[in-house]
């Protein structure tokens, strides 16, 4: 790959993950004020922030961040911001970038620059503290720094998630390599760590990748991410992934919320089910989606799942959606073709529900009776 290529690479996925990232913090800031009667703070905490902008001027998270909160007068009084780096060059660039935004003195808590290294100092002072609700973004340039312990330090606290960066390739390599050790096993904790060498040994790529993740995410599920969502990067060709972007909570709002988002994100759709990953092959390369049906599957998976059982869409998306790559219009539309196959009944019938743009439409509330087992 030439150089120009590959920062053109990094440069697309690295605003496909500043986007993400600053829509999932807009939506999440809204719910938590609303649920926040004594109008406690919020914050943002970003330990590897970077420079306020990349190197075709446009904006990094910080700074996407930073303006969303100058629009809204709750966000202007609530939130607090915290960004680090530990690179002094990346610290004054983004002190400098966010001097410079429009109204950045309408913030009642001006945004908090710190200069240090990520390590055993500031996991053990998030460990003693509770935090007000905190959207927690980890974005290290490869993996020193990250580590079970982190994240657990900041989701233990209500209203807390968090977002981090997981070089994949790099932590694929690293588990065999006795130099790096110890933060792999910090990443995944020791006894885990030892079972994924010796689980990984002649496994194939593909193989590899989503046994790595499953481990990673009954990792971050014993610390208490009960909701572990992860978005994929691919390579230039399409072929290797590079990272992945991984999204933890406690709570199923947050998961429900961030799937949305890393889905209309995603840079290609089978049958209108999110690949939940961004990929930048298929802008030039057409695959044949319809080689694979996951939303014939859905199909499936609901008549046995739910058989014999009546209860409403959101009950079905909300009991069933979570693990799965599945969006709430998903379920919409496999039900509604249940329901036009005659193989589950609605409550109120098609005929007495309303079209939308010459679709009918299955609203949240419309009950659902799958007939029993055969």
């Amino acid at each position: 790959m030439t150089d120009n290529a590959f920062f053109d690479e990094s440069r697309q996925q690295s605003l496909v993950k500043a986007e993400i990232v600053a829509k999932y913090f807009w939506a999440w800031a809204k719910v938590i004020i609303q649920a926040n009667k004594k109008r406690r703070n919020i914050a943002y905490i970003d330990l590897f922030s970077g420079l306020g902008r990349y190197q075709d001027g446009s904006q990094s998270t910080p700074l996407l961040i930073l303006e969303r909160a100058i629009t809204d007068p709750d966000m202007r009084e609530l939130l607090v911001t915290i960004f680090n780096d530990v690179d002094s060059d990346n610290t004054q660039s983004l002190q400098q970038a966010i001097n410079s935004l429009p109204k950045i003195d309408s913030l009642k808590h001006r945004p908090i620059i710190l200069n240090t290294e990520v390590g055993e100092d500031i996991v053990g002072a998030l460990e003693e503290i509770k935090l007000d609700p905190t959207l927690f973004f980890v974005d290290p340039w490869g993996y020193k720094g990250l580590s079970l312990r982190l994240i657990g330090s900041v989701i233990k606290n209500w209203g807390c998630d968090s977002i981090f960066f997981f070089n994949y390739n790099r932590i694929n390599m690293g588990l065999h390599n006795p130099a790096v050790e110890k933060h792999m096993n910090s990443l995944f904790g020791k006894e885990r760590a030892d079972m994924l060498r010796e689980k990984l040994e002649l496994k194939r790529p593909h193989e590899r990748e989503l046994i790595i993740l499953e481990e990673l995410s009954q990792a971050l599920k014993e610390i208490g991410g009960e909701y572990v969502l992860p978005f994929c990067f691919k390579d230039d060709r399409g072929t290797r992934t590079s990272h992945h972007l991984i999204f933890v909570s406690k709570h199923m709002r947050g998961y429900s919320i961030m799937k949305k988002i890393m889905a209309n994100a995603s840079s290609s759709t089978e049958q209108g089910v999110p690949s939940f990953e961004y990929n930048r092959a298929t802008e030039e390369q057409p695959l044949l989606f319809e080689l694979s049906r996951p939303l014939d599957e859905l199909e499936d998976m609901l008549l046995d799942k739910f058989a014999g059982r009546t209860m409403t869409m959101i009950e079905v998306y909300n009991e069933h959606h979570v693990g799965t790559p599945y969006i709430d219009k998903n379920y919409k539309e496999a039900l509604r073709k249940l329901e036009q196959q005659g193989k589950i009944t609605a409550s109120p019938p098609a005929s007495q529900r309303r079209k939308n743009k010459g679709k009918l439409t299955f609203g949240d509330n419309v009950r659902v009776t799958f007939p029993p087992k055969q």
